[in-house]
């Protein structure tokens, strides 16, 4: 398994596709792993030299005391590109993993090329809520993390219904989050607020919805739409996790924005 030590400690990632492609690197959401992407994987390496990696906090890569803040984690996508050599690359990341792209577009834009932001927000919930569920998460582990619904606010339920090898991958990928890496990713989702810096985003950026999504509802990429200069906003037919609900759609998006 591929590694690489950055300044917050070891991370890990996945390079795929053609070594003289773009760079298009993956971001995954508060949770998760790398693999939240695999539906991508073969569409994407096609065109694109692709990297995914585990958000500090997640999967396999390091896990420092926290708490974290957004600046913490785009630095460490700075980081891992340099380590890597990789001057300049296109950013696509799925809640966290948007909001994180939404702050290297603010404040590292000579890093990237396009962004794609889905299912995320500018200021997302309110300190009190995430305090709440990092009190749980504290106090009765993982199984906290997905306890009053979470699958349920991830997926539809015509989803559920349909693909529940999908959902128990990721409620599983869920329960195994080191539990200190995901407090302290909380507390950079808590205090991350970027409603005022989006404008400084001067690069061609879609944003992803789902017309489903409870969490980052449409009104959030709307919001971002019309404040990021050079936005576009397309919605797809799925909740919180539009990669994997509408995994066809969502490529095809990305695909065809990156052409």
């Amino acid at each position: 398994m591929p590694f690489v030590e950055i300044p917050a400690g070891r991370m890990h990632y996945e390079l795929d596709g053609p070594t003289n492609a773009p760079a298009l690197v993956l971001s995954n959401s508060l949770g998760t792993t790398l693999a939240m992407w695999d539906p991508q994987l073969a569409p994407l390496s096609r065109r694109f030299r692709l990297l995914r990696y585990d958000t500090r906090g997640h999967g396999l890569s390091a896990a420092p005391p926290g708490p974290y803040s957004l600046a913490d984690l785009g630095g460490d996508v700075i980081a891992l590109l340099d380590a890597l050599q990789i001057s300049r690359a296109h950013f696509c990341g799925l809640s966290m993993g948007g909001a994180i792209g939404l702050w290297l577009g603010a404040n590292a834009l000579e890093r990237l090329e396009k962004l794609i932001a889905c299912n995320t927000s500018a200021h997302l919930g309110t300190i009190e809520g995430w305090n709440s569920r990092m009190a749980a998460v504290r106090n009765g582990g993982m199984q906290s993390a997905i306890a009053g619904g979470l699958m349920e606010r991830w997926f539809t339920a015509e989803f559920r219904a349909k693909h529940p090898e999908v959902v128990d991958s990721i409620r599983r990928m869920v329960l195994d989050a080191p539990v200190e890496g995901y407090l302290a990713c909380c507390a950079a989702m808590r205090d991350a607020d970027l409603r005022e810096r989006v404008a400084a985003i001067r690069i061609p950026t879609l944003l992803i919805a789902g017309t489903g999504d409870p969490v980052t509802p449409p009104a959030d990429a709307e919001f971002l739409a019309a404040t990021i200069p050079a936005a576009r906003l397309r919605e797809l037919p799925a909740a919180h996790l539009s990669n994997l609900e509408a995994a066809a759609e969502f490529s095809e998006a990305v695909l065809q924005f990156l052409s």
